[in-house]
């Protein structure tokens, strides 16, 4: 769809739907708008919004899933140019799934009113407090093309079991993947409750500049940087998941090849274009060539072939292929040693977009490689003679998405924890804690702010209002607590400060 264009659509709104209508209209902020007006106006009307109707909710978009999961997996094979299939179900049919049925299954849980202690004297007198979680109301949500049902969904799990409406926009670089869910939508919602908006870096940019009442990201930290700016013109609170350069301390009391091994398949997911990817591997000098081995064996078991081969993922367009051959090529220049993991194809090479896994050893800390995320198939790795100065190494760049330990010394593992921020860590494996339904996933820093899943996500999308009811009885005036005040009031208050 080009992008001046915007979808909205939905049918009648109810919990079981028999019609739906699409809208086609020219794209402008102003559109945008009347589409966020629409749903607040609904909101707002709908009043409370029932436990039975969000779990409703979002169990229409697990049946959307089941019923589009074929065509969305091959919208995604498309538009990478032949993404293997059951990654694209593993990761961003099943894994959506898993985020939809969590909250569904734990909303109970979640949605009751918290008790608080009330004001002392006057909770003598009958005075309560409690806190209501209550839906903030309409929530954009913005995807990335990497994981593009994975990053629209697992946020609106947690959008619709607190509550709110959603309005989602599909990264343009996976242009079937959005065309689909923006004709797959409006047979299971209405436009005031889900909608989609689809369209290039224009659209996004009006679609960011809405007065929205939370404002989900995700993507590269740059452009988190703009979305964030344009958030604050409205002062609309954001959720950004950004990235960074995840690292992994291999410690020496590790197993090299376990290790190596699960090194490999972290990085062979969607060939590193994951943003918890493991981008930066911190060995032991002295394991390092033992590591390399390791890596490129276990790497070259998993994809014997790189050529025409339909498990390896291709980079997702010709910019991003050239982005990660430019990294490996400036790193080569500078002096790094740059060890293939499988055979570059030589036959349809840059066509097909695939490639081995390159492991760039000793790149110096000004080559491109060591300065970005490389969200690709390559993966730096560094030596250290003493782990805290890899540690140092990290805590000096900025606080990555993910970090990764691998080691048996328990007192070693703690004083990592302690002494590092990242916004998730994996201990002995790589990624597997972005996979937890019952837990926060976001960044810290450079790598984002906010979190979806679990309870964590519920209340990130919650507005938390607190509420005091008085009792029945003021004692106030015959304390003397009111105006004109008396000596002995402020004896009173004066002999109540006390350390």
């Amino acid at each position: 769809m080009a992008a001046d264009t915007v979808r909205a659509i939905g049918g009648a709104r109810t919990a079981s739907l028999t019609t739906s209508q699409e809208y086609s209209v020219t794209m402008t902020s102003a559109t945008i708008r009347a589409l966020l007006d629409a749903q607040r106006a609904a909101f707002i009307a709908e009043g409370p919004v029932p436990v039975e109707v969000r779990k409703a909710r979002l169990q229409r978009v697990i049946d959307l899933l089941v019923k589009h999961s074929d065509g969305l997996c091959q919208a995604m094979h498309d538009d990478f140019g032949g993404r293997p299939v059951v990654f694209s179900l593993m990761n961003d049919v099943l894994g959506s799934i898993g985020a939809l049925k969590a909250a569904r299954d734990h909303l109970h849980e979640w949605i009751a009113d918290q008790p608080r202690a009330s004001v002392s004297p006057f909770d003598n007198f009958g005075a309560t407090a409690w806190v209501k979680l209550q839906p903030k109301g309409v929530v954009g949500i913005i995807g990335t093309w990497n994981a593009p049902l994975f990053t629209l969904l697992a946020p609106l799990a947690s959008v619709f079991a607190a509550g709110n409406c959603a309005v989602l926009k599909p990264s343009e670089i996976v242009p079937r993947t959005a065309e689909l869910i923006a004709h797959a939508v409006p047979e299971f919602f209405v436009s005031d409750e889900l909608a989609v908006v689809t369209g290039g870096p224009d659209v996004a940019a009006a679609f960011s500049a809405q007065p929205w009442d939370h404002l989900v990201f995700t993507g590269a930290t740059e452009v988190g940087k703009l979305v964030m700016k344009a958030a604050a013109a409205n002062l609309v609170p954001v959720t950004l998941e950004l990235g960074g350069k995840s690292p992994v301390l291999v410690s020496r009391s590790a197993d090299i090849r376990n290790a190596a091994e699960r090194i490999a398949v972290g990085k062979a997911q969607n060939s590193g274009q994951l943003c918890v990817a493991p981008d930066v591997v911190w060995v032991a000098r002295e394991q390092v060539e033992a590591f390399v081995g390791a890596l490129r064996e276990f790497y070259e078991g998993l994809f014997p072939s790189i050529a025409a081969n339909p498990d390896v993922t291709p980079a997702v367009n010709e910019r991003h292929f050239a982005r990660v051959e430019s990294y490996v090529a400036d790193a080569g220049a500078r002096g790094a040693r740059v060890v293939m993991a499988g055979e570059f194809p030589r036959a349809d090479g840059a066509a097909s977009r695939r490639m081995p896994l390159r492991v760039v050893i000793g790149a110096p800390a000004d080559s491109e490689i060591a300065r970005h995320e490389i969200f690709g198939a390559a993966v730096q790795v560094n030596a250290y003679d003493d782990l805290r100065d890899a540690v140092a190494a990290v805590n000096a760049g900025t606080r990555p998405l993910a970090l990764y330990y691998f080691g048996t010394d328990e007192a070693e593992q703690s004083w990592v924890l302690d002494h590092t921020l990242s916004g998730g860590v994996a201990i002995n494996d790589v990624l597997m804690h972005a996979a937890l339904h019952d837990a926060p996933f976001g960044g810290v820093g450079a790598s984002g702010m906010g979190h979806y899943h679990g309870r964590e996500g519920f209340l990130e999308f919650s507005h938390m209002r607190s509420v005091y009811k008085a009792g029945a009885h003021d004692p106030r005036r015959e304390w003397g607590m009111l105006p004109p005040y008396t000596p002995q009031f402020e004896q009173m208050l004066r002999a109540a400060v006390a350390p």
